[in-house]
């Protein structure tokens, strides 16, 4: 059986920042195509059969740099303090730990900046190691309770 959209997929994995820190390292179970795991992960992973062994680089855009995980706002120019210097097309870190978030400026109103507010590994390549452990059909859904009354 190959890896394929809806196939339930059992693998180890090793994520990390090209050439940098590791994210995760740890086995994984996950439904191919049903948007869990990273898309470029995905597309690497496609049409492998169990014991395929597999590393590479998926790019920034199809890691965390992705639309879904982008989301736009408005933010009060009354946020940023006032001797920031805002310019449309730049990009900073705010936050700190797991709140951390780049933010990338799109425009500046007089009141108000529209932002978008990304992941804050959006702009980095992933670099990952996969071994593939287990494919299977999914199980079925349990039947309602009012289908099994009926018997």
């Amino acid at each position: 059986m190959k890896i394929g959209k809806d196939k339930r997929v059992r693998i180890t994995i090793k994520l990390q920042v090209e050439k940098g820190d590791v994210l995760e390292e740890s086995t994984a179970e996950y439904i191919h195509g049903a948007g869990n795991m990273l898309e470029g992960l995905e597309l690497e992973l496609e049409g492998l059969e169990v014991g395929a062994k597999k590393k590479g680089v998926i790019p920034a855009a199809k890691a965390f740099g992705g639309a879904k995980h982008k989301h736009e706002k408005t933010i009060p120019r009354s946020e940023f303090p006032k001797e920031a210097k805002l310019k449309e097309g730049t990009s900073f870190m705010a936050g700190s730990g797991n709140s951390e978030v780049l933010i990338e400026i799109v425009s500046i109103k007089k009141d108000s900046v529209e932002a978008l507010l990304c992941h804050p590994l959006a702009k980095k390549n992933i670099a990952f190691e996969v071994e593939i452990l287990a494919i299977s059909d999914p199980a079925p859904p349990p039947l309602p309770s009012d289908v099994l009354s009926k018997g």
